[in-house]
């Protein structure tokens, strides 16, 4: 596999600079959304997390800072996004086990795996014009349909297992389809930028076989004020205790 070279990553930091992190200067690089997916994560300590879609590895790393005696294994597509996971991974002492191949098709032996919890950020965007890069479209423009991705959850899931992803609130009804008959305790929290305005994204959690009814929680407002007027960051202090304390997001 061809790796990155190391003139072309900058060091990121996350939650606080707790998780450091090297990303590409030029490509895709995970944000906040990688953030909010590893805090609404319900895991515990002792259970097996899959991350589908690693990137990076931000999302584990901030779990792992959060939860600790967790055996976290990874998909990526992306041979160097595999590759520098395992290596943001290492330099933080981390053991995350970095699968390379496609959620239509996961290599066997991910396939002879089953996890307590998988954490997903799938490309929010269907497959139509380019975005920016090579890898700015294949982590933002999907190739692999939505419903693909929910069905490889699942089946790497324990009965009873959590699933937790996060995507545009547009592709809410598409998700939910999918979840029908296979998964339910389902939460959802919606984010919106500020207060009155519509949320952009939702951060869905559900378990594998539950009956439990839906819950639509209140929303994630991640800005105060109802417009930015100041230079700096205007975060509320939920989005503040997410994204620098490694809190965590229930709902």
């Amino acid at each position: 596999m061809t790796a990155f070279a190391p003139a072309s990553l900058t060091e990121h930091g996350f939650l606080g600079g707790l998780v450091h992190v090297k990303q590409p200067r030029d490509g895709y690089r995970s944000g906040v959304d990688a953030v909010y997916l590893a805090a609404a994560a319900p895991a515990v300590s002792g259970e097996a997390i899959l991350d589908l879609g690693t990137g990076a590895g931000v999302a584990s790393l901030c779990l792992n800072a959060r939860v600790s005696g967790l055996t976290l294994h990874g998909l990526e597509l992306q041979p160097a996004y595999a590759l520098l996971a395992e290596a943001n991974s290492a330099d933080a002492g981390v053991l995350l086990t970095v699968h390379q191949g496609d959620v239509a098709e996961p290599p066997a032996d991910l396939k002879a795996m089953s996890f307590d919890g998988v954490i997903a950020n799938p490309p929010y965007f269907r497959a139509g014009a380019g975005i920016v890069s090579e890898a700015k479209e294949a982590a933002h423009r999907e190739t692999v349909p939505l419903r693909i991705w929910v069905d490889c959850a699942l089946r790497r899931l324990n009965p009873g297992g959590w699933l937790v992803m996060i995507q545009r609130a547009e592709r809410l009804a598409e998700l939910l389809a999918e979840l029908e008959g296979r998964a339910g305790d389902i939460h959802i929290k919606p984010i919106a930028g500020r207060v009155g305005r519509s949320a952009t994204r939702v951060i869905v959690k559900a378990r594998k076989g539950a009956r439990a009814p839906l819950t639509l929680c209140a929303p994630l407002i991640e800005h105060d004020g109802a417009e930015h007027v100041k230079d700096g960051d205007d975060y509320s202090a939920v989005a503040k205790a997410l994204l620098r304390d490694g809190a965590a997001l229930d709902f």
